[in-house]
C-alpha cells in the first residue's frame, strides 16, 4: 500500500481517531510511544511526528498525568467527517439522488487557492468534468459545504444540486470524470494484503488486544484513504467488475473483529478510561 499510509504521523492520526477520542480525547506521550513501538515506530520518530502535527495545529500540548496532547479543538468536525466516510454508509449511492456540482474561478494572482480547491474537491471525492467544474454523488454536498467553509475555500466556490439531463452518456462521462482504474488498483490491493486475515478471522479463535491492535492500526490506517478516493458512484456507473464490494466486505469483517480488542489494548495500556 502506500507509503505515505504508514508514515508515522498517519498511524497517529488513527490511533487518535479510533481510540484517543473514546478515552476522554487525550494521550501522553509515553504511552503514545508505547502503543507507536508496537507498531514498530521508535520514540525518535514519534516526536519527530508529533512536531509536525503541532505545527499543523492537529495537536495541542497539554499537561495532565504527564505531558501528553489532545486534538486540536479544530479538529472535532475533521474526524467527525471521517468517521461518517470510513464507517457510514459504504453502500453506492443512488442515482435518484443527484449531484452536487462545484463551479469555481480562482485569480492567477491566487493560484495556490486553485491548488488547493482541486487537491480538496479531489479528497472529497469529487471527479473533474473540465477545469472548472467538478462533480460528485449528491449524498457529498454536505461535507462539501462544510469542508470548504472550513478551510477558508468558499469564497472561490458555487456548489449546485441537481440531476443529469443531457447530453452524453453519463456512464462513458463518469468513466472519464474519475480514474477509475487508480480506485481499483487501491481496492485491489487493500483486499490482497487483508482478505486473507478476514478468512481467517472468520473461522478462527478470537484475536487477543495486542495483536489485534498491532494489525488494526496499520490496516484501518490503510483503508480510511480509499472512502476518498472512491466517491460511491451509482452502481449503474460502475464498471460490472467494480471490485470496491470485495474490499469493503474484508474491511467490515476486519474491522468487526479487530476494533474491539484493539480498544481493550489501548484501555490496558494507558488506563484511560473508555467512553460510550
Amino acid at each position: 500500500m502506500g507509503e505515505s499510509a504508514t508514515r508515522p504521523g498517519s498511524l497517529i492520526n488513527t490511533i487518535y481517531g479510533a481510540f484517543v477520542r473514546r478515552c476522554g480525547g487525550w494521550i501522553s506521550i509515553a504511552d503514545l510511544i508505547t502503543l507507536m513501538a508496537e507498531l514498530d515506530v521508535d520514540a525518535p520518530a514519534v516526536r519527530s511526528a508529533i512536531s509536525r502535527l503541532k505545527k499543523r495545529g492537529t495537536l495541542v500540548q497539554e499537561r495532565r498525568t504527564g505531558t501528553g496532547y489532545r486534538l486540536g479543538d479544530a479538529m472535532g468536525p475533521v474526524f467527525d467527517e471521517g468517521d461518517r466516510r470510513i464507517f457510514g454508509n459504504l453502500e453506492p449511492a443512488a442515482l435518484a439522488d443527484g449531484w452536487v456540482v462545484a463551479v469555481f474561478s480562482v485569480p492567477e494572482s491566487e493560484r495556490a487557492h486553485r491548488h488547493q480547491l482541486r487537491s480538496r474537491l479531489t479528497w472529497l471525492g469529487f471527479g473533474k468534468a473540465s477545469p472548472g467544474v467538478w462533480v460528485a454523488p449528491g449524498r457529498l454536498l454536505d461535507d462539501a459545504r462544510s469542508t470548504l467553509t472550513r478551510v477558508g475555500l468558499s469564497d472561490y466556490v458555487h456548489l449546485f444540486a441537481g440531476d443529469y439531463a443531457a447530453f452524453s452518456d453519463l456512464h462513458t462521462a463518469v468513466s472519464e470524470w474519475w480514474d477509475f482504474k487508480a480506485i481499483e488498483d487501491q481496492y485491489a490491493e487493500f483486499t490482497a494484503t487483508y482478505g486473507p486475515l478476514a478468512e481467517a478471522l472468520a473461522t478462527g479463535p478470537p484475536v487477543g488486544p495486542d495483536p489485534a491492535f498491532r494489525v488494526y492500526v496499520p490496516m484501518l490506517t490503510e483503508w480510511r484513504r480509499l472512502p476518498y478516493l472512491d466517491p460511491g458512484l451509482p452502481t449503474e456507473l460502475l464498471p460490472d467488475d467494480w471490485n470496491a464490494v470485495d474490499a469493503r466486505r474484508v474491511f467490515q469483517a476486519l474491522h468487526k473483529h479487530l476494533a474491539p480488542s484493539s480498544l481493550d489494548h489501548v484501555h490496558l495500556v494507558t488506563g484511560l478510561p473508555v467512553e460510550d
